[in-house]
């Protein structure tokens, strides 16, 4: 699966707000959100002037939720078409699928300190769900899943980035800071999403 190699800050300031690609980096004073005062990326720092269109203003929207979760075009438009034929609100499912993606989950539990990490420890063979490696970022975790490091390397560097990087686990989620095992307890829900989204607007470009 392709994946995104260029600047990542770039993304941030392009959206005009943190979306954490970079771990520790994005609550620094490094961030370039906080060094230039959220301008945008490019020679100009000047936005057009003139009214967004509505058409823009949902392509924002959706970009913001892509690049949050390190997710490309199509496999974006997958999960839509995914949460599109599922009961309930289409934008609130396309969120609880892209928050039950391992890497976020990995992420999520500490183990890694951006969700760009987390997909490298997976594909490197450093997570087991329910006892078998996994090299799947994109695998949907279930209630009841079991997530832990598959290896004693695995464990050092889990435990070396929650020690680093302090997260509030969010309700779906249990770790149990001895073994470092982590659990799926419950599905997440749009409450268990922390960015700052307008899904209705997404749902609105992707179905054109």
């Amino acid at each position: 699966m392709a994946r995104y190699i260029d600047p990542k800050c770039r993304l941030c300031r392009r959206e005009g707000m943190k979306l954490f690609l970079k771990g520790p980096r994005c609550d620094s004073v490094k961030c370039p959100i906080t060094k230039r005062n959220g301008r945008p990326p490019g020679m100009h720092q000047v936005w057009r002037r003139g009214r967004v269109s509505e058409f823009g203003l949902q392509l924002r929207e959706k970009q913001k939720v892509k690049r949050y979760y390190g997710v490309l075009e199509r496999q974006f438009m997958t999960y839509y078409h995914k949460a599109a034929v599922r009961r309930g609100n289409t934008g609130e499912q396309l969120l609880v699928h892209l928050e039950r993606r391992l890497d976020n989950a990995v992420f999520m539990l500490g183990y890694a300190v951006s969700r760009a990490q987390a997909r490298q420890l997976i594909t490197h063979g450093h997570v087991r769900v329910n006892g078998r490696r996994v090299l799947v970022p994109s695998r949907l975790v279930c209630k009841g899943d079991q997530i832990t490091p598959a290896r004693e390397v695995s464990k050092k560097m889990a435990k070396e980035s929650i020690e680093f990087y302090r997260r509030d686990l969010p309700g779906w989620l249990a770790r149990d800071d001895e073994t470092l095992g982590g659990s799926v307890i419950a599905l997440p829900t749009r409450s268990d999403v922390s960015l700052d989204i307008k899904e209705q607007m997404v749902v609105e470009i992707c179905s054109r």
